[in-house]
Order: structure tokens, then C-alpha cells, then sequence
């Protein structure tokens, strides 16, 4: 095995440089206020879980998972998301709070992955979870306030996919009752946005026309409300009938908030059959092939942890956002306070009353004697040794 050289790093990983790192933290800031002003509360868990507990019950494929052994053998997980250490957390430390709960977070996420660019193996969500409401009004809150949240985001240009795992499930079940492999086809077909691979699965299964007409039809449910009538006349199986009342449910919540101009109901938008138990979608913005946001309902996780529940939530992909958010930080003013040893302490009291009072960015730098301490200025500013500020100011006797 090649030792790694002493600059690499480990494939998946990314080094945030000031400029970047700064713009990462104030998307963060802005967001979570936006979710604050909603009345989430942030939580802060653990990076390190149990494989046992939240790792099997995490939206994450065991061979993604990053494990790991502790001293006395158990095998523990870097956190893979944060809904499954957040159904934990509800399940145990706030078991006696009323519901509906609403929290927030902000973190770091590790996902082992095949070398392909675009991937990463850490990356950042900040989101929320609403853990206690099953109804079509705290979906189209998720959906609401993912909208808020892109925006405050700096994201200006961006479209929501809108689907419904039980439409899919009834319809899968309706034409495809005994045939377990088949359906999983056509579902990683739908997952991988494959629709050529979906119809050319459907072709080699050899099915009934009508059964056939009905699965080739799901490809062309994509649109705004009228797409929940087309769904109605697709299929008569009670869960997909089901569905689609919540989605239509759901449609008017989000006509009353006024962000229905964002989304796009889209049928073959699945998210992941195992995790997911109702409505899910996905956020795209207009410069990105991936997607700045998911998410869904997700009512069966907390019962994994002892405490049955509905639940829904989302999350910004952060670090993807860093590519399209269309912001300029404004940084505070960078000063430089020159001294000598002997107008040390004075130098300190100035620099801190400048911090607190001012917010300014201000370093210290001891000279020998300020009368000889040189800086350069030119158009972009000023300079000393290399460093730019926007102001340099001797403290002299």
C-alpha cells in the first residue's frame, strides 16, 4: 500500500480556504435564522453513533456508512444524516415534550462513496425536522419553508420536485403483484432518473397492455395540479387514490403560502421506498445538475426508536449551494495596529475597544519603532509585508 504523500488528502474530502469558509458560515447563519423566525430550535449530536441504532435505521445503504470500532469492539458510524440521531434524540431526551416538535440543525455528514467526481464523502445539511403532524399542512410547511430557506440562501433560481412513494407503491402493487424483482428494476430505474432503462425494462417484462400502459404513463406525470387528476384516471388501487388526495391536499396548502409557482409535481420522483412513507421532493436550481435540497415524510422511523410518530423534514446540501448562491459577504473593515513593546498594553486596549465597538477585524503587529515601520499603498489599498487592510494605525507616544 502507497503511503499517502504529506499533502493529500483522502478521496471525498475538501479543504474550505477563508473566503469560502466565510461565505459557508454566513449561508449557515442566514438560514438557520430563517428556520428560527419558523420556530425551529437548533440541536447539536453527536458525529459518532451507534451502527446498531441510528446507523441501521439511517436513510444510508450499509456499505456507504463509515465504521468504525471503539475500545471494547462495538461497532460504531460516523452520522450519515441527521434525521435518524434526531428520531433518537426525540425518542429519548425530549420523550416527555409535547408534540409537535420542531428542531433544526446545521452539520457535517460522512458518506463512504465510489471515486466519482462530484461526490463527497463529507458535505454539510442544514435543515429541519416537524416530528408529530401527519397532515398536509405540515408538508406543505416542509415545502414552504425549503422555499425560505433557498432563498435566504442567496439561491434565486431553483424549482422543487413534488412525489408520493403510495402512489407508486399502490401502482407497483396494481400491475406487478407477485413480480418483487421487477418492481425493484423499475424503481432504480426511477431513482436514477433512468427513463430509458424504465421503458426498456418494461418492454423486456412482457406484461399486459394495460398493465404496461399504466407503468409507461407514470413517466408522463409531470406538471402542475391538473398532474393529480391525470394520476386519478392512471389507476384505481386505493393507496395510489389515497395519495394523490394528500398530494392535491397538499397542492392547496401551498397555493394559501404562495409558493406553488415553485414546485413541480413530478410522480416519478421516488425517493428511497424504504425510508420514506408519503409525500418527498427535491429542490434543483437553474445552474445545477444536482439537487440543493430534499426531503419528505417519513413516518415509520421513530417508531425504530421506541416512539411512534409522524414526521416530516428536509435539508440544504450547504457546501452545493456555495456553488450558486448569488451573494456578496460584505467582511468587516481588516485593521492593523503597529506598536512598540513599550505602547503594548495600549495597543491591546485600542484593538479590543475597535473590536467591540466598531466590529472591525483588527490585528496587532510589534515593531521595533513605528517611526521606521513601512507599509506600501496603492489603488487596491494598503499592504504590510504581503497583508492587505484597509487600515494600518501606529499607536506612538
Amino acid at each position: 500500500m502507497t503511503k499517502p504523500k504529506m499533502f493529500e488528502k483522502p478521496t471525498g474530502v475538501k479543504d474550505y480556504l477563508p473566503e469560502a469558509a466565510a461565505k459557508l458560515k454566513a449561508i449557515e447563519e442566514r438560514v438557520l435564522s430563517c428556520m428560527q423566525s419558523w420556530g425551529y430550535r437548533q440541536i447539536k449530536t453527536p458525529a459518532l453513533e451507534y451502527y446498531d441504532t441510528v446507523g441501521v435505521a439511517s436513510t444510508t445503504s450499509d456499505p456507504k456508512l463509515f465504521k468504525l470500532l471503539d475500545k471494547r469492539g462495538t461497532t460504531m458510524v460516523l452520522r450519515s444524516d441527521l434525521t435518524a440521531p434526531i428520531a433518537r434524540v426525540v425518542s429519548s431526551l425530549l420523550k416527555e415534550e409535547v408534540m409537535p416538535i420542531r428542531l433544526s440543525y446545521h452539520e457535517n455528514v460522512f458518506r463512504s462513496i465510489e471515486e466519482e467526481a462530484g461526490r463527497q464523502a463529507e458535505f454539510f445539511q442544514t435543515g429541519v425536522e416537524l416530528i408529530g403532524d401527519g397532515s398536509a399542512e405540515a408538508d406543505g410547511e416542509m415545502i414552504a419553508l425549503a422555499v425560505a430557506s433557498l432563498k435566504a440562501a442567496g439561491v434565486d433560481s431553483f424549482k422543487i420536485a413534488l412525489g408520493h412513494v403510495g402512489f407508486l407503491q399502490g401502482l407497483f402493487r396494481e400491475t406487478l403483484a407477485d413480480e418483487g424483482e421487477a418492481q425493484q428494476q423499475l424503481k432504480a430505474c426511477l431513482l436514477s432518473r433512468d427513463h430509458v432503462g424504465y421503458r426498456e425494462t418494461l418492454h423486456q417484462l412482457g406484461l399486459p397492455t394495460e398493465a404496461k400502459r399504466e407503468l409507461e404513463g407514470v413517466l408522463r406525470l409531470r406538471g402542475g395540479e391538473e398532474i393529480c387528476e391525470q394520476a386519478r384516471e392512471l389507476t384505481n388501487d386505493p393507496q395510489a387514490q389515497q395519495s394523490i388526495d394528500h398530494l392535491c391536499a397538499l397542492w392547496s396548502v401551498l397555493e394559501d403560502y404562495g409558493v406553488d409557482s415553485y414546485v413541480l409535481i413530478d410522480l416519478t420522483m421516488i425517493g428511497d421506498f424504504s425510508y420514506y412513507s408519503g409525500m418527498t421532493f427535491e429542490g434543483y436550481a437553474s445552474d445545477l445538475g444536482f439537487p440543493v435540497c430534499s426531503g419528505g415524510r417519513y413516518d415509520n422511523l421513530l417508531t425504530q426508536f421506541g416512539r411512534s410518530a409522524p414526521a416530516t423534514g428536509f435539508a440544504l446540501k450547504t457546501n452545493r449551494i456555495l456553488e450558486v448562491a448569488d451573494t456578496e459577504e460584505k467582511q468587516p473593515k481588516r485593521v492593523l495596529v503597529v506598536y512598540e513593546s513599550s505602547q503594548r498594553k495600549q495597543a491591546f486596549s485600542y484593538a479590543r475597544e475597535l473590536r467591540e465597538q466598531q466590529g472591525w477585524s483588527v490585528e496587532t503587529q510589534l515593531v521595533q519603532t513605528v517611526k521606521d515601520a513601512s507599509w506600501e499603498e496603492d489603488e487596491h489599498g494598503l499592504t504590510y509585508e504581503g497583508r492587505p487592510y484597509d487600515e494600518i494605525i501606529p499607536i506612538q507616544l
